[in-house]
């Protein structure tokens, strides 16, 4: 624990349920009550769903082909992954959650650790007031775990989303430890945050097969035959916190762009907009991010059917006596950059000319993606400098980045990236609800 966080306080996860579906019932209460799915890329496989949908028997995963029969039957409501709408939704249930900490540190889309002071009662109220203000402001439902560590916070939460009595608030300070004891005895080690199916295969093998009896089990006996941090999971299952604070790093790996098409690209005309596209996105993010990269990678892919029957340069099988393109169905290009930069110009020409390269035209490739690696912090001199007046200095990825957020996506691009319309290969959305919070066409009309 840092120093600015009291050993005293209690740490609350505030997690939306359901996300991507309450962010769709949000904007449309004709969904309450009904199986909602969101579907992945491309509408491919179901990735989220709705209390009733699960009860309907809707494994996430599914091609939704297979459900896609039983639709109507099931009354069941198909929404495609509207990802400008969960991120802009996330980005106000983290403002609103931020309101109520000491600290605040946000772990997913949908997550949040706070840090509450005070006694049993405020934390009750306060966590209560949480979900109200999110509701209210927000329109969509949380629940609220409050524990002495990050795993009990994670473990209150799931207790307080699968018992409607506690009205989505578990605080473990209010529950006698025989209970909680007992909710832990019948819940299976792999439900605790951080145990996956093969370590839980590994404890099962030792006689730990559940929560309480990974909280029975010895630390160093733990930390020798796994690992260091399943040690401090034990810790933190007897209220040791013991778990980090995951800070945002200007050092992080990488930032990539990576789709697959809704129809084939077998032109450069096409594969210069995917380039020309994902570059200048990732400068954006560079650019919100505070970052440079010094290296950029594309890559393309054919579908791994073709791939097995071998990808040619006319796009015709085997049987049609063309000879076989080496590294034509999925080829990988790196780039050092002469300077680090974030310059959208910059990133979009070499991304441009590094997949012209090695790309053959005729060949069906189904997805690409661009990679930006070798990051640091973008201090000093902007490499676009070059083209500025003297003392100006431009910043063209912050400035798309802003154009785009205040007027939508399609706003402006550079070259090839500038579409009015949605090219042929993007991505299909044949149930995408509206952007409502993100693009001026799609805000909701009111009469009065």
């Amino acid at each position: 624990m840092s120093e600015d966080r009291p050993l005293h306080q209690r740490l609350a996860l505030v997690d939306v349920n359901n996300f991507y579906v309450s962010c769709e019932r949000a904007f449309d209460p004709r969904l309450e009550g009904r199986p909602v799915v969101v579907l992945s890329n491309n509408d491919g496989c179901v990735v989220a769903r709705s209390e009733e949908a699960k009860r309907a028997g809707i494994k996430t995963g599914t091609p939704w082909f297979q459900v896609q029969g039983r639709a109507a039957a099931l009354g069941l409501v198909a929404r495609s992954s509207n990802y400008e709408l969960y991120g802009d939704m996330s980005a106000r249930v983290m403002e609103v959650i931020g309101r109520f900490g000491a600290w605040q540190e946000v772990y997913s889309i949908d997550e949040s650790f706070i840090g509450l002071p005070g006694d049993e009662g405020v934390l009750r109220s306060t966590a209560g007031r949480i979900r109200e203000a999110v509701w209210r402001h927000v329109g969509v439902p949380v629940c609220v775990g409050v524990a002495p560590t990050k795993t009990l916070a994670k473990f209150a939460n799931h207790v307080a989303k699968r018992n409607p009595g506690l009205d989505g608030v578990c605080s473990l300070g209010s529950v006698p430890d025989g209970e909680i004891r007992r909710i832990q005895s019948r819940v299976p080690v792999t439900g605790l945050w951080g145990v996956g199916g093969r370590t839980g295969t590994r404890l099962n093998a030792l006689g730990i097969d559940t929560i309480a009896d990974l909280r029975d089990a010895d630390p160093l006996m733990i930390r020798k035959k796994f690992s260091v941090v399943l040690q401090r999971t034990v810790l933190e299952l007897n209220g040791t916190p013991c778990i980090p604070e995951v800070e945002e790093r200007a050092d992080k790996a990488q930032i990539m762009f990576s789709r697959s098409f809704s129809t084939p690209v077998t032109g450069r005309a096409d594969m210069d907009q995917v380039m020309a596209l994902y570059a200048q996105r990732g400068a954006a993010r560079m650019a919100a991010e505070g970052l440079r990269a010094s290296v950029l990678t594309v890559t393309a892919g054919v579908s791994r059917f073709a791939a097995a029957a071998g990808a040619t340069g006319s796009g015709e099988g085997p049987s049609g006596g063309a000879a076989p393109v080496p590294g034509a169905s999925n080829p990988v290009v790196s780039v050092r950059l002469p300077a680090p930069t974030q310059d959208p110009i910059v990133l979009t020409r070499a991304a441009v000319a590094a997949m012209r390269g090695r790309m053959v035209p005729g060949t069906r490739y189904v997805r690409a993606g661009v990679m930006f690696s070798g990051l640091e912090p973008a201090t000093g001199q902007s490499t676009f400098d070059a083209f500025a007046g003297e003392g100006e200095e431009r910043d063209m990825g912050s400035l798309l980045g802003n154009v785009r957020a205040r007027f939508g996506e399609a706003a402006i691009g550079l070259g090839h990236a500038g579409l009015a319309e949605p090219a042929g290969w993007t991505m299909k959305r044949e149930f995408a609800s509206p952007r409502y919070t993100t693009e001026w066409k799609d805000l909701p009309v009111v009469s009065a």
